[in-house]
């Protein structure tokens, strides 16, 4: 039986994780890869108590490991753009294939890599990039190969799901569940990737490549955070039959694609608004199988391990094998990708949940409806909440039916202006995810 070596970059919390899992499971991964996979040289700045690598050569450069003779498979594990960038093309000149879970990276300089890897005859998978130990890029890739993807919509930050879900069944501030957050080792000490929505960001890029056979680029995709989020939309949502989740969603149109990450009602009788605590889901609508979820934990050192592997023995399986029969990094051929036009966030259409304060007196709400009307926006309800003691200014929430999002702005600066309304409006996009 052939043998194939692996170096290890990074001995983080996923590195570990790749570490022990193919110590620990070696006898059915190397049944499934038809191969022996070995470690044959980690390269980690430090070590980590949490395994035993005293059999295996350690080097302090992970350079060398990058450009050790021996080793066949370079798996990136440090994170970042820059350092990691050139470690993985060190890797690809010298011959290596690779096997990343650095979702930046591929975001924002897949291309690059891929003509690399492309030029030399090499493969370079990142399974455990999006969504951790969820296969969601080998289903988009070859599992739904056949069909035409319509759209996808995911929850692939654990890290604002856990907020968002606090928020939600316990009614807690945003602060307060995100010093939690980070106590528990779910968000960093500086946690803008996560809660700005970058990190969904990167993810959703590399999944709507894949979806839609277009170059990956940041270019155009629209981010909004959950930071503003207040626990009172959040409780209202649940009393109108729905669940404010941080989505990512690509959804292909006429006039172009969609992307957009941001705060999202979807209605509770949709699979995506049960996915609490720190998992991941991911919905795809395509032609030909319909509408699939994908769910499960999306971080951690064993889960995102778990994908990491999948890709080492993919990548072992493979790489014996004649170039020609290798599926694409992004699925087909890179002279098949088309730039396609990403939607201006203003142009897209979707329903609306819209939240202000304003006074308890005869014709306010006459007024509001009127400055919808006029930017040809449909009103669905409209709901008055009950007047606190003692205040004049009540919660009017109101839910639109689809509209352009240049229009409800036009609708909302107006509404800001009336001397009846008090502070601004609040406004979260509402996607029923059902077509």
């Amino acid at each position: 039986m052939r043998s194939v070596n692996i170096g290890i970059c990074g001995l983080g919390t996923v590195g570990a994780g790749v570490f022990n899992v193919l110590g620990r499971n070696s006898n059915s991964i190397n049944s499934r890869a038809n191969c022996e996979i070995g470690v044959t040289q980690v390269g980690a700045r430090r070590d980590n108590p949490g395994c035993d690598t005293s059999g295996t050569d350690v080097s302090r450069d992970i350079f060398d490991v990058a450009k050790n003779p021996e080793i066949d498979i370079v798996v990136e594990l440090i994170g970042g753009t820059t350092v990691a960038l050139d470690l993985v093309m060190t890797a690809l000149q010298h011959g290596k294939h690779v096997v990343t879970a650095n979702k930046a990276l591929i975001a924002a300089h897949g291309t690059e890599i891929f003509a690399e890897a492309e030029s030399r005859n090499l493969i370079v998978a990142f399974e455990a990039a999006v969504a951790g130990g969820i296969p969601i890029i080998k289903a988009l890739r070859e599992g739904l190969s056949a069909n035409r993807i319509n759209w996808l919509a995911g929850i692939i930050n654990g890290t604002t799901n856990f907020i968002l879900s606090e928020m939600d069944s316990k009614g807690r501030d945003f602060a307060d569940v995100l010093n939690e957050a980070q106590e528990k080792g779910y968000a960093e000490a500086d946690p803008t990737f996560d809660v700005e929505g970058i990190d969904a960001a990167h993810k959703l890029v590399i999944m709507a490549s894949l979806a839609f056979a277009m170059p990956l680029s940041l270019d155009g995709i629209f981010t909004d955070g959950i930071t503003k989020l207040e626990p009172q939309d959040v409780s209202y949502a649940r009393e109108l039959g729905y669940a404010i989740k941080h989505l990512g969603i690509a959804r292909q149109t006429p006039e172009g694609v969609e992307l957009r990450v941001h705060p999202t009602l979807v209605p509770e009788k949709c699979l995506i608004a049960g996915v609490n605590d720190v998992s991941n889901a991911v919905m795809v609508n395509a032609d030909a199988v319909g509408t699939t979820l994908f769910y499960g934990p999306g971080a951690g050192s064993e889960p995102t391990a778990s994908s990491v592997i999948a890709d080492i023995i993919d990548v072992a399986r493979t790489m014996a094998s004649s170039p020609d029969s290798w599926v694409p990094a992004l699925g087909c051929a890179s002279s098949a990708l088309q730039e396609q036009k990403i939607m201006d966030i203003q142009d897209i259409e979707t329903s609306f949940y819209i939240r202000f304060s304003a006074l308890d007196q005869a014709g306010v709400l006459s007024n509001v409806t009127k400055i919808m009307g006029d930017a040809g926006i449909s009103i669905e309800a409209i709901i008055q909440k009950e007047q606190p003691a003692g205040e004049e200014y009540v919660n009017v929430i109101i839910l639109t039916n689809v509209t352009k999002e240049k229009f409800l702005d036009e609708a909302v600066t107006y509404i800001e202006q009336l001397e009846t309304v008090r502070g601004s409006v609040n406004f979260i996009r509402v996607e029923h995810l059902d077509q």
